[in-house]
């Protein structure tokens, strides 16, 4: 919804809605002047789809920054020989750049982190980074490191260049980042970012009538024909005290049991 209506409002939207596909599936190369790990087939999609979004207005935002875009290795095809860098020409726009690393696939990554710089230093118009499933930067991606012909170490989603540029979700003024709910945060919790109390979402309890509902779904839909009355669903209401999951499990179970003694008539009191 936030992006939608910021894109709505005019503003630039980089959006990255699933950012575990960066640290998971595709080519991986160890870029030995940086000491990370370069990802280009996720850079060149990641680039294709800011082009598709924002094309027209990539083209009225100048490039800030003149250095030479570093190269890597591409996808399958190796590094280009005796060639480390591509200079960026005078009046180049957000769109000749971001055109650049979506056609040149060794220098895709070069571009994801450029973009990351040159966004922070937009003027013309106001600029939302938004990441989804952030949390998966705060653990292990799934590549792995050959240290020798029987040991190898999984690579950190921190070591991977792209994610490096784009984690930090506390950079100056320019970004704040909101706490994530996934589950995908490893062994690592100290690492996670902060995140304001109004980001907690506390859910009340069932009360009787709410269990009684959930209940009757449950029994019906795993045993349509087991009678289950007033006295049971009070009693596993207190036995949950309204809690939705625990619900859920004792209504399997005992659906399940429904199933396999059919003509034994469970708590069928009205």
């Amino acid at each position: 919804m936030l992006v939608h209506w910021a894109r709505s409002k005019g503003w630039l939207v980089c959006y990255i809605p699933s950012a575990r596909k960066w640290t998971d599936n595709g080519f991986y190369y160890k870029n030995d002047s940086s000491g990370l790990w370069d990802t280009p087939v996720q850079a060149t999609s990641m680039l294709q789809d800011f082009m598709n979004s924002h094309g027209d207005m990539l083209d009225m935002i100048p490039c800030r920054i003149s250095d030479p875009i570093p190269l890597g290795e591409g996808p399958g095809i190796g590094r280009l020989t005796g060639v480390q860098e591509a200079p960026i020409r005078e009046g180049a726009t957000l769109k000749h750049l971001v055109h650049f690393g979506i056609v040149t696939p060794h220098a895709a990554v070069g571009v994801v982190v450029r973009l990351r710089k040159e966004l922070s230093l937009v003027e013309e118009l106001p600029v939302l980074i938004a990441i989804d499933e952030f949390n998966s930067w705060f653990t292990f991606s799934a590549f792995h490191e050959s240290l020798s012909e029987f040991k190898r170490k999984q690579i950190h989603a921190k070591e991977l260049a792209m994610v490096n540029a784009y984690r930090d979700m506390t950079y100056g003024p320019f970004m704040i980042g909101a706490f994530s709910h996934t589950t995908n945060v490893g062994k690592l919790p100290k690492q996670l970012p902060t995140f304001p109390y109004e980001a907690k979402v506390f859910v009340n309890r069932f009360d009787f009538w709410e269990a009684s509902i959930m209940l009757k779904h449950y029994i019906r839909k795993w045993s349509p024909n087991a009678k289950f009355g007033k006295r049971a669903r009070r009693a596993i209401y207190m036995l949950t005290n309204g809690n939705a999951t625990e619900i859920r499990d004792i209504a399997c179970m005992t659906a399940g049991g429904m199933r396999q003694r059919p003509e034994q008539v469970i708590a069928a009191s009205a």
